[in-house]
């Protein structure tokens, strides 16, 4: 995991300068109408639990919720299908992007075409994926306690990492205990800031300033798109860079 902190900030970094309130619930409704799909009662639905979770950190009312999962129960929605994109990014970088969509040829489309815009190319799936590993990410403010408290207790949680930083505190696990750690740090600390399934790379590149600047413009592009769930990608970028570009 060496290096993945920083890393991690880019991508927290971004997602924090995008918070679009009507974004978030457009991607956030996407999953808990995917995940509802495998029963609406969440006892027995552990993906269920973990969208609900996600609602309730970025405060959705419970209106919109219950609208979701009432049209679930009687087969109605949008069938969203879930595709995951791998290629490659400026200066080699590799990217996993994962959609729900209800149109797959417009959001290859539209992929392709921000992949192509910054210098990329878009490859075949497994393409980069190798590269990485898939994880559970638990986030939390770092207000919410120390160190050493949310070590204690991401180890009784069976959390395989745990890293702090200025700003938060990353709680890793293996996908399967994904789901009981989530929720045995909630019992402990309140909803968390961010929880998901996710891609972390095995090892990360060094990008210069040019690089830098054509991927977080990258970055933006896929971001603004509403089929895209979440980003993963092997590039860090270093502080002084990133304070010139984001000043």
């Amino acid at each position: 995991m060496a290096g993945h902190s920083k890393f991690k900030n880019i991508q927290h970094r971004k997602g924090a300068q995008d918070k679009k309130r009507a974004k978030i619930f457009t991607r956030l409704i996407k999953e808990l109408a995917v995940a509802a799909r495998g029963g609406t009662e969440p006892a027995s639905n552990p993906r269920l639990r973990t969208a609900l979770a996600g609602c309730r950190a970025a405060n959705m009312p419970k209106d919109n919720i219950e609208r979701v999962l009432k049209r679930a129960e009687g087969g109605e929605g949008e069938q969203y299908e879930e595709i995951r994109y791998e290629g490659y990014g400026a200066g080699g970088t590799a990217f996993i992007v994962e959609a729900l969509t209800d149109n797959r040829n417009r959001t290859a489309s539209e992929v392709r075409a921000a992949f192509s815009k910054f210098g990329g190319s878009l490859g075949e799936t497994g393409s980069v994926s190798f590269m990485f590993d898939k994880v559970g990410q638990i986030i939390y403010p770092v207000e919410v306690t120390n160190a050493d408290s949310m070590f204690e207790a991401a180890l009784e949680a069976r959390a395989q990492d745990v890293e702090t930083d200025d700003d938060t505190h990353l709680v890793t696990t293996a996908p399967e205990d994904f789901n009981a750690a989530r929720e045995k740090l909630e019992e402990i600390f309140g909803a968390p800031e961010e929880a998901q399934l996710t891609w972390v790379a095995q090892n990360t590149l060094d990008v210069n300033e040019d690089q830098a600047r054509t991927l977080l413009k990258f970055i933006d592009t896929l971001e603004d798109n509403d089929d895209v769930q979440s980003l993963s990608f092997n590039f860090q970028i270093s502080d002084e860079i990133f304070t010139k570009l984001d000043g």
